[in-house]
This record gives structure tokens, sequence and C-alpha cells, in this order.
């Protein structure tokens, strides 16, 4: 979690609207079926945009993800390449799309 954002994700209204988009995805990542773990903001949190209701806390940008779909949703922050990942063992491995 970013500094900026620490207070954000602490706080009452995040923890009720992360509730929210967990239960009107199902519980399931809405790109790939699986379980979700990270509720996403599709436009990114920054300094200037976290006290705008509509994108901090408006469910348009907002979607439940698995750790590796979020993954992919930030591969600019990735250390490998979109295709790729790592296994539990640390090993780089082909990523396994679901469609």
């Amino acid at each position: 979690m970013r500094e900026f954002a620490r207070g954000f994700y602490l706080s009452k209204e995040w923890r009720r609207t992360r509730a929210y988009i967990v239960a009107r995805d199902h519980g399931l990542c809405v790109k790939c079926g699986r379980p979700g773990e990270i509720v996403h903001h599709k436009e990114h949190l920054t300094p200037e945009n976290i006290n705008t209701p509509e994108i901090a806390l408006g469910e348009n940008n907002l979607e439940l993800l698995c750790r590796d779909c979020h993954a992919i949703a930030h591969a600019s922050d990735l250390p490998t390449d979109r295709g790729l990942m790592f296994d539990e063992e640390g090993n780089l491995v082909e990523r396994e799309l679901l469609s």
C-alpha cells in the first residue's frame, strides 16, 4: 500500500465499500472466476484523486480480482512479462490465462 493511501484503506468508508464490491461480485474474480481477493481501482488512486468519491469509492471504478489477475492489471509494475509469473517455489513459469 502506498503511504499516501494508508489512511484511506484503513477508513470505515473503504471497508464498507470493499465489502459491498466483494458481495456484488459474488466473491469471484471478474476476470477469471476464481476466488477474488483484491478490490481493484480501474483508475488507480493517486494523491490527486484519492479524495474524489467517484474514483476512490465509486462502484463503477471498482472490481474484485484474484491476485494473478490483479498482477496482470498492474503488468507495468511486474518484474516479468505479462505471459510469465512466479510459481509457489519462485520459479519463472508461463502464466495460465483463463478465458
